[in-house]
């Protein structure tokens, strides 16, 4: 392994000691777990499949609003607000 030092806010060190006193591991293991997590998802998709699954998708759900298309960002607006 590889020693490497990081800093972190007050509010992330004690939710991450928090939540490895609740795993049962300590906070360099559940650290580690966090990078493996955010390499595997970084590594799986190149920005093309992503826009390809994003363009196969489109279309294929309906909100039931007729109109979303006019409206989205009053829509996305009030949906963040709640």
């Amino acid at each position: 392994m590889v020693r490497t030092q990081i800093q972190l806010d007050e509010e992330q060190h004690r939710r991450l000691k928090a939540m490895a006193v609740s795993e049962g591991m300590s906070v360099a293991a559940l650290i580690r777990r966090g990078v493996d997590v955010l390499l595997a998802t970084a590594a799986t998709r190149t920005d093309d499949e992503v826009r390809r699954c994003a363009l196969a998708a489109s279309g294929r759900f309906r909100s039931g609003v007729g109109d979303l298309s006019t409206h989205h960002n009053r829509y996305l607006e009030e949906a963040y607000r709640e």
